[in-house]
This record gives structure tokens, sequence and C-alpha cells, in this order.
């Protein structure tokens, strides 16, 4: 038999609905939530909010919120706000009930003005040392590489510094309006970043990205996203959001720094394309004492461009009795010059003799002849070139190129490609979140029965920079306060047991009472009509 739905009809009340029960065991949400503490940002913010005036919503909810605007790539903040009410599992992540009242999304947007970018990256600390304290993280082997990020800039808002038609364009006035009430000037903010382009041109909208350049097509407005990432798990331990024209292998230094802080783990590897091969690196990963796992820029572009059916250095013999290289045709290159900018030295051959020589076209194409180049530090140099060719080495680098496309195609699906929002500062907000969100997921699939963490509190005395929980006794578990709320509580409770304990003596009593004037009017009634009472 077929059966009809009958028309509905809505009720007044629902007394049977409970959003723990209608949020499903396995959701991933449940996962977070058991595992990450959000509570952390009370602490993180005090100092950016007044003791007067309307109470804010709580800065866990707003951390929350920010973290499903990102995880389910919603499209903008007022669609976050509108969509919250119709689904249960983010009012249950929330800690939200049906009837309570969604806030304004302007929240979210002072919020990230109010706390600036200390506080996410604080959040992402803490996950990656989470990841690291459950065994997630090695931390002797570093992974890195850049990734180029659309702004939320269009190409008509730019326009150039240098002509005077930018006083005709209206976006331009504004921009240089703010600025000088910022205390700067609009050349004090192209000198953030560098290159020829940048310094000209600078957008109304955007100021902070930069005109930039990859493979085919025109210039865009991009921002350049720098990533360390440890190899075990794939858990990101770095990550650095700079102007699209910064070249990534100036970031290198820096991302080890933040690798080794977030794990306390010193590196040992670190592994890279050759666009981080620059002398500097090597010399700078000699002196840490880290295996440089990326090829020189200079083997990469060997036979292209300018130096195609060149000779290249490896040619040419250098005797160190006399310092001077012998070319393939015998001639001798001895020292003439030192650049101070770039610490090396210049090895040149008498004047005349390149152009009287018979392979001058297999060896140079300057008028003047070959010039090689030795830089004072060259033997350290040449050990960790023969390094970097290792066949160790060369495990690392194929091991890099699906690894770290894999980290940037997985953030993808967070609105990775384009910015969400504008300015540099935001860009690094979108960033840490998006890293602590991959972290997260790697630490809920790999983790199973972690220890509750939404009732824990760091103290500050047993805390560092980045507010993470050192020991895990319960004596640093828990904020002195919470102790004394603990022992009020239990106070409570004793001194309602006492009174439980006091209403039923009474109600015992009582009865005792209505029994024994009941068996007084029996014996009364006895006497009354002749009837001893029988002792």
């Amino acid at each position: 038999m077929m059966g009809r739905q009958s028309k509905v009809q809505n009720k007044l009340f629902y007394t049977a609905i409970n959003l723990e029960q209608r949020v499903r065991k396995n959701h991933i949400l449940r996962k977070v939530k058991r595992q990450i503490d959000f509570d952390f940002i009370y602490h993180e913010v005090r100092d950016r909010y007044g003791i007067k005036g309307n109470e804010s919503v709580a800065p866990p909810v707003i951390l929350k919120m920010m973290l499903l605007l990102t995880f389910y790539n919603v499209r903008s903040e007022r669609e976050l706000m509108a969509t919250i009410p119709e689904r249960l599992d983010w009012l249950w992540f929330l800690d939200y009930d049906l009837d309570d009242d969604i806030p304004n999304h302007s929240v979210l947007s002072k919020a990230r003005a109010r706390w600036g970018v200390a506080a996410f990256k604080t959040f992402f600390e803490r996950i990656v040392w989470q990841c690291a304290q459950a065994g997630l993280v090695d931390g002797r082997k570093l992974f890195m590489d850049s990734s180029i990020v659309q702004a939320d800039a269009s190409n008509n808002s730019v326009v150039n510094q240098q002509s005077l038609k930018r006083y005709l364009n209206q976006s331009y006035q504004i921009l240089e309006s703010r600025l000088e009430q910022q205390g700067q000037s609009s050349s004090s903010e192209g000198a953030l970043k560098s290159g020829a382009a940048n310094q000209k041109y600078i957008s109304t909208t955007d100021p902070d990205a930069s005109v930039t350049r990859r493979g085919k097509g025109k210039s865009k407005l991009k921002y350049q996203i720098h990533r360390g990432v440890d190899p075990k798990r794939e858990v990101i331990t770095a990550t650095e959001a700079t102007p699209g024209e910064v070249h990534e292998a100036h970031r290198m230094q820096s991302l080890i720094d933040t690798h080794e802080k977030n794990t306390e783990t010193k590196v040992e590897a670190a592994v890279a394309d050759s666009k981080y091969g620059s002398i500097e690196n090597y010399l700078s990963c000699h002196d840490r004492g880290v295996k440089a796992h990326f090829t020189s820029l200079e083997e990469a572009q060997h036979g292209t461009g300018t130096k195609k059916g060149i000779f290249d250095k490896e040619a040419f013999s250098y005797h160190a009795e006399s310092d001077t290289f012998i070319c393939p045709a015998g001639q001798t290159l001895k020292r003439r010059n030192f650049n101070k900018k770039r610490q090396h030295y210049e090895y040149i051959t008498a004047a005349g003799t390149c152009k009287r020589c018979q392979l001058k076209a297999q060896c140079t194409k300057a008028k003047s002849g070959r010039t090689l180049k030795r830089h004072i530090r060259q033997d350290d140099l040449d050990a960790m070139l023969q390094q970097a060719r290792s066949p160790e080495s060369k495990k690392d680098i194929r091991t890099r190129q699906h690894l770290m496309e894999r980290s940037f195609a997985q953030a993808t699906r967070y609105g990775y490609q384009r910015a969400r929002w504008r300015r540099l500062w935001r860009v690094q907000i979108q960033e840490y979140l998006t890293a602590a969100i991959q972290n997260i997921k790697i630490l809920v699939q790999d983790v199973k029965e972690p220890a509750p963490a939404l009732q824990m509190q760091v103290v500050p005395e047993v805390a560092d920079i980045g507010c993470r929980t050192k020991s895990y006794r319960l004596g640093t578990l828990f904020v002195p306060q919470w102790h004394g709320i603990i022992c009020f509580c239990l106070f409570l409770g004793k001194i309602y047991l006492i009174s439980l304990m006091r209403s039923s003596a009474k109600r015992q009593l009582s009865s005792i009472h209505k029994i024994s004037s009941i068996h007084r009017k029996f014996m009364f009634t006895k006497y009354r009509f002749g009837q001893q009472p029988v002792e």
C-alpha cells in the first residue's frame, strides 16, 4: 500500500531535539572539537579588549567561525552567517542552540583587525606542537617550496606612480590620503617591494600585492606562499606570505628557523628545488651544519639561454698553488678584481688572448673574453655542492616533487588559489588558517583517542612564546582560578547533601509523631467506653 505524506503543520514547541544526538559520531567537526583547544584565545587576546562597554562575541566562537569559513570554503562572511542557522553541525560546533542569535558578519572583520596576525600564528603553532607531541613530526628533514596566489584585486587598479595621470585616478587619491593618515607615503609603501616594475606600478585596491608574471601570459597582482613540510606525515611546520615578486631562495633560512622553533628539533637536511640553490643558501647551510639537498642554480641553468653551447666552469682546472685557472685551450686566467658585494674574485686572461683563440665560439660570447668567478669560501662551497650530488640528496629531491605539490594541491579545496582578503597581513592570516586546517586533518586522522582538549587551559608560567603546554601534569593543565571554582562547586554539593539528609530526618520525625498521636487517640477511645487498656 502506497503511503501519502500528510500536510505539514509546524509545531509550536519541540521538546525532543538534542543537537548532540543530531551530529553523527564520526563527524569531522566532532573530532576537531574533541582534540583542539580553542579556549587558549582568551589568554592570547585579553589585552585587545577593554574593561567597559558591551560584551563581545566570545573569542573561541569567532575563531571557530573563521575556521569554518576556510574549512568549508564559504564564499563570504555574509554567506557564512546566513548558513550557520541552517547547519545543525555548525551550531553544535559553535556551542549554539537553535534559538540563539547569530552575530553580524562584521564581527569577523573587526576581530581580525583587533587580534592581528599574532593570534592566528599562535593557533597554527599550537597545532604544529600538538602534532609533534603526537609523534607525527620527525623534524630532521625539511622540504620547502613556494606557490603563487592570486591577489583579490584587478589589473585595472594598477597605476603608474611616475606618471602625472595617477592624480586623475580617484582611487589613487584615496589610497594616497589613506597612506598619509597612517604616517606613510606611496613611495615608502613601494619600498617594501623590490624590482623595477613594483617600484613603478602600484595597485590602488591592494598596495601590498606585486605585479608578477610566471610562465606565459600577462603580469598579474599576486602574493607568494612559502611552506616548510615535514616528510613523516606531511605536517606543515613553517609558512610565510610575501609579495609575489620575492624570490623563494631568500626565505629558506627563515623557514628553517621557524621549523626549529615550532618543533624544537634541529634540521639536519634541507630539501628544495634548484631555485633555492644560491651561494648564500649553500654557505648558510654549511654554517648551520645542515645538509643542502638541492641542485645548484648555476648547474640547473647550464646549457640554457646565453650559456647554450658554452663550456661550463668544470671544463677549467684550478691550481691552488698559483691561484690561476687553465682553460681548455691551455691559456691561463689570473685573478684580477674582487667583487665586494658578491664576495668573489674574477679571473680573466690577458688582453687579446680570447680573440685569437680557436675555441672562443665554444667558450664565450663576450667581446672582452671569458671571465670566471671564485668565491672567497669556494672550498666550503665545493663541499656543499658535492654533498648536493649524493644519492641521498637525489632521492630527497625526487620525493620533494610530489610531496610539496600534494601539500599545495590539498590547499586548493580551501580557497588557497586566490586571496580571500586584501593586504599582506590578511593573506598571512588566511595561510595560517589553511595550514592549520591541513594539519588538523592529519591530527584527527592519526590520533584516535586523544586527551580532552576543551577543558585545558594553558598556565602562563609553564608556557612558552607560542603558549604551548610543556607538561601534561594535572597541576599544569588548569588555571588556578578554576581550582577555586571547582572547590566552590564541591562545597555547594556538600551543603545540598546535608540539606537532603536534614529534610529526610525531619520527614522521619514527623511520621513518628503522627504514629504516636494516633496511638494516644486510640488508647483514649478505649478508656472512654469502659475498656481498660491492656498493658
